[in-house]
């Protein structure tokens, strides 16, 4: 790698999964440890200033994106302008900025996949958010990779993973909605995928624009629970013995969360030749490494 490379948010999930991927193949990132109240608009400049990457990947609010069950609207607000800042500090140094994106932004009212052409019209705050960031991004920073994820899934205790199997563990109802389709993408999974766009980036290919990414089979937040808890009985002694089905416009969520979230992965596999894995083969390797941390 040619590159010199700043990794935003090493600590999180999907950072750590980056680097341990980077490390297989002697890829090293810059991995700033962030202030104490998080990266804003002046620790960024002073950053970028100081340090002048060629790369930046930013993961640094990353598990309120993509794995925290609600987001306040000051920290979104705060998110969003460190960004626009972030894609401003790339673009005057001529930085490349690769940045996630979600699924949140569309409203998930068609049942076929989504498309980069399609026209986002996002529901709830997180998925408004991360639609104007993507429209700073594309705004102030055009040497830019727009990374948009289908239902992430980590390690992490609070997550999305971790907050079910908490819920199994202590035999607390468990309701998952069976109306609802989405592209589960391990952490692992989501790595890879931004590694390969790196990669390819190294190599001088002026490949910006909006990319998605899920991993292989759409499928329910039922099935998926279904088969999580399924993997996890092998692991850990779980007390919830079945999953309730749920109609989505019951869920708790259904304002903010699209019913239809499936992304189309064509655009990348013509562009930078990634496959889209199954995301139940990654299912095993998760899960051992979270109740390593349990």
């Amino acid at each position: 790698m040619r590159m010199r490379l700043m990794l935003l948010g090493g600590g999180n999930a999907l950072g750590q999964a980056l680097i341990r991927l980077g490390a297989e193949e002697d890829i090293g990132f810059l991995a700033p440890r962030p202030p104490e109240q998080g990266w804003d608009v002046p620790s960024l400049t002073q950053l970028l200033d100081d340090t002048r990457p060629d790369a930046v990947i930013n993961l640094a609010y990353y598990f309120d994106w993509f794995q925290a069950e609600q987001v306040s609207e000051a920290r979104c607000a705060a998110q969003e302008e460190a960004v626009e800042r972030l894609g401003e500090l790339c673009q005057h140094h001529g930085m490349l900025l690769l940045q996630p994106s979600s699924y949140r932004v569309f409203d998930g009212t068609r049942a076929t996949a989504y498309s980069e052409k399609d026209e986002p019209a996002p529901l709830g705050l997180r998925g408004q958010s991360l639609w104007r960031i993507e429209q700073q991004v594309r705004a102030v920073c055009p040497r830019h990779v727009l990374l948009r994820f289908g239902w992430l899934l980590d390690d992490s205790r609070e997550g999305v993973l971790g907050r079910l199997l908490t819920r199994a563990e202590n035999d607390e109802d468990v309701l998952l909605a069976d109306d609802r389709r989405g592209n589960p993408t391990p952490v692992d999974d989501a790595a890879r995928v931004l590694l390969a766009v790196l990669k390819q980036l190294d190599c001088q290919a002026p490949l910006w624009g909006t990319y998605h990414y899920g991993g292989q089979e759409a499928t329910t937040p039922l099935v998926l629970g279904q088969t999580i808890l399924g993997e996890a009985r092998g692991l850990h002694p779980l007390k919830t013995r079945e999953i309730t089905a749920q109609a989505h416009a019951e869920r708790p969520d259904a304002g903010a969360e699209p019913q239809h979230a499936v992304l189309a992965c064509k655009k990348i596999l013509h562009t930078f030749g990634i496959k889209p894995r199954a995301w139940r083969s990654g299912l095993p390797d998760l899960l051992n490494r979270y109740y390593r941390h349990v």
